[in-house]
């Protein structure tokens, strides 16, 4: 079948990419040692259609969406994720706008925290990954709620448990993080688009905007009620990335407590719990 250069690399990456590196079953007789289409698909959120059609070149124009969710499934190096860009006929996000590649190191530290929840957001609090843990604790979220900020101000149906004091100082702590990151990164259109809708769609947020505050978000500890193991009372830390402005999410319990008991029940149920 004809392909193209960039059907020719995302082929080749795929199949370099074992199951058990980016944390999938490898039940079953498999012809190669790589990634299954189907399997490449579910981690990048993109239909294995569409990866078909682009490992056979009848696809050649994807969004710079698409080429980055790739990478990040791929486990691509920095290099490897520019090149792919290339091919894809796009520029690489270039120094003004917000990182969103994750190394294979950060790749490797979910990897080895599977008992933990942990996420990685980018310097606008949008999540770029989560291991099972984290989404069986909080909820799986698609498109536009994946930004925390968004969903705080214009979807706030989550499972963190909040008083109405705590929520104005949530929110209030997140546009003063959000323009933080818009003054690091004034060109980046993502960070725009949302930040004028926001204003647009929240009479609250354009408020909090235009007093001009500027800060970081810090974590601190969270009561999440959950739907199947009840009330979890957990520390939520946020680590940096140096050079990156990632943002990693871990929550974990204080030993010896109910909210550790029911967090072990959930690593054990949470798998069960979000596929059936």
């Amino acid at each position: 079948m004809a392909t193209t250069e960039l059907g020719a690399a995302l082929h080749q990456w795929r199949d370099q990419v074992s199951p058990e590196a980016v944390g999938l079953p490898t039940g079953g007789r498999r012809r190669a040692t790589g990634l299954r289409r189907e399997e490449l698909s579910q981690l990048a959120g993109v239909s294995a259609d569409y990866i078909v059609r682009l490992e056979q070149g009848r696809a050649t124009n994807p969004s710079p969406q698409i080429v980055e969710a790739l990478a990040r499934a791929l486990r691509l190096t920095h290099d490897e994720r520019d090149h792919l860009f290339r091919l894809a006929r796009l520029a690489p996000p270039g120094p003004g706008t917000i990182p969103r590649h994750i190394t294979p190191g950060v790749h490797r530290i979910l990897d080895r925290l599977t008992g933990t929840p942990v996420a990685v957001f980018d310097a606008a609090w949008t999540q770029l990954l989560a291991n099972p843990l984290y989404t069986a604790l909080m909820g799986e979220w698609h498109g536009n709620d994946l930004n925390a900020v968004w969903r705080n101000f214009l979807n706030p149906h989550g499972r963190v448990r909040h008083t109405p004091e705590s929520r104005g100082a949530l929110q209030a702590a997140q546009v003063a993080d959000l323009r933080r990151t818009a003054g690091r990164y004034p060109d980046d259109p993502n960070l725009q688009s949302l930040i004028t809708e926001l204003r647009r769609r929240s009479t609250r947020f354009n408020d909090l905007w235009e007093s001009g505050t500027v800060a970081e978000h810090q974590a601190a500890r969270k009561t999440v009620d959950h739907p199947h193991v009840g009330a979890l009372t957990l520390d939520c830390d946020v680590l940096g990335v140096a050079g990156s402005d990632l943002r990693i999410m871990v929550y974990t319990a204080r030993p010896g407590t109910e909210d550790a008991d029911r967090l072990a029940l959930l690593n054990v149920v949470g798998t069960q719990l979000l596929t059936g």
